[in-house]
């Protein structure tokens, strides 16, 4: 049987679809091709890598990719993890399953570099969860 192909998209692949990008490819194991993109690209966020070290996920080594990089494959399902790329993610000419969840932006979150910190953790868990349903209930 084939690898399912997902595609994450976010704005920038900075953040939220990069840590969607590290816990699905965690839970998938071999069933999935995960790939993440940003309809912009910010690069990847060191919060965000940081945290998900914190939960053992290297994402270290991921890039900031533009979605546009991806258009000529065809896509199982393309998951947008934020309202601004649902509303900007293009028509893919694929017979992609679709599926959106709004996470807060932890990088926008203010306050001590601990309270930042723990915004990160919440959307990470909020991630982790929807990952792992995600997983069980579509692979």
């Amino acid at each position: 049987m084939s690898k399912s192909k997902i595609l994450v998209l976010c704005t920038g692949n900075s953040c939220r679809s990069q840590m969607a990008h590290g816990y699905l490819e965690y839970f998938a194991k071999d069933k999935a091709e995960i790939y993440s993109a940003g309809v912009e690209t910010h690069g990847v966020n060191p919060k965000a890598i940081a945290i998900m070290k914190e939960d053992g996920i290297d994402i270290s080594h991921h890039t900031s990719n533009n979605m546009n990089e991806y258009r000529d494959i065809d896509f199982d399902f393309v998951i947008t993890v934020c309202d601004n790329a649902k509303e900007r993610c293009p028509f893919f000419p694929s017979s992609a399953k679709k599926f959106h969840y709004n996470f807060p932006d932890p990088a926008k979150a203010i306050g001590t570099e601990e309270e930042i910190l723990q915004q990160f953790r919440a959307v990470r868990e909020l991630i982790k969860t929807y990952c792992r349903n995600f997983v069980a209930e579509n692979l």
